[in-house]
């Protein structure tokens, strides 16, 4: 099998495993070169059954190995690995991306799952990608030089960003999304981001959420579309927020999320986790 096929394989079971729903996803995991993102192989990777074992070598440098549902590490000194495809694609399909759409992509990494969300708005689109990580979000811009419409920056995302996005990715746990993200957010407007708690020093844990504008309110709809293990977001987590995150999750780990609201109001039973920075109710 060459290249072109074992991608388009890769790009349907993807489909199948995540129920991937958007075809500009799935052609853009078909089109997309992985290995082009990852640096030399033999390459370090970790699936599902590697559940409390170490990440395992590929047997050699054959770019056919990282066309699998496997993170792929991009750092394994700092374990920063390249998500698993089909936890980041069905994130990406929850945004319904269409052609021409503004994104922000933030923690882009080397720039990979970039390289999908510019498939999918084209080149009448735009692309924002952003790593806290210098070497890493320069890796991005090189990688993406060829999609004249990605603008890879670094920073942390607590700046503005000087333009309105149709979508957000967050591609880091964090304890709250920042106000200035949402109000970055046009009205219909999408974002997903990994809502999690810090269970070790660069990891954290919880649901995957997504929160969509609507006209005329200044609450989002809020709804879990997942559970994630993924490296934390640094410089903009709140450590009140995230030990509210924690007993929130150890009383409920499941709550059916309706809304993240944004007025200021007293907590009550429909609260799930009510912080300073908006409350997810039920």
């Amino acid at each position: 099998m060459d290249l072109t096929a074992r991608r388009r394989f890769y790009a349907e079971e993807i489909q199948a495993v995540a129920n991937i729903r958007n075809p500009s996803v799935v052609e853009a995991l078909a089109a997309v070169a992985r290995e082009q993102f990852l640096g030399p192989g033999p390459w370090t990777i970790s699936g599902e059954g590697d559940f409390l074992q170490p990440p395992r070598q590929t047997a050699d440098d054959d770019p056919r190995h990282v066309y699998h549902n496997v993170a792929v590490a991009i750092d394994l000194g700092r374990r920063l690995f390249n998500g698993a495809p089909g936890v980041v694609g069905m994130a990406i399909d929850s945004l319904a991306l269409k052609a021409g759409d503004r994104v922000l992509h933030l923690g882009c990494g080397t720039g990979y799952y970039t390289a999908l969300i510019a498939s999918c708005v084209g080149p009448h689109g735009h692309v924002v990608a952003i790593d806290v990580d210098e070497s890493l979000a320069e890796r991005a811009r090189v990688n993406l030089e060829r999609m004249a419409w990605v603008d890879v920056r670094a920073g942390d995302g607590s700046e503005s960003f000087g333009h309105i996005f149709d979508a957000v990715l967050v591609n880091a746990g964090v304890t709250h999304p920042l106000h200035h993200w949402i109000e970055a957010l046009r009205e219909d407007g999408r974002m997903v981001l990994p809502l999690t708690f810090s269970m070790a020093p660069t990891i954290s844990k919880g649901p995957m959420l997504l929160l969509s504008r609507t006209t005329g309110s200044d609450d989002l709809l809020a709804k879990i579309i997942g559970y994630v293990a993924i490296y934390s977001a640094l410089g903009i987590r709140d450590e009140a927020a995230n030990d509210q995150l924690g007993k929130a999750l150890k009383a409920n780990p499941f709550p059916a999320l309706k809304r993240f609201r944004r007025d200021p109001h007293e907590p009550s039973s429909s609260c799930w986790l009510h912080t300073t920075h908006g409350c997810l109710s039920t």
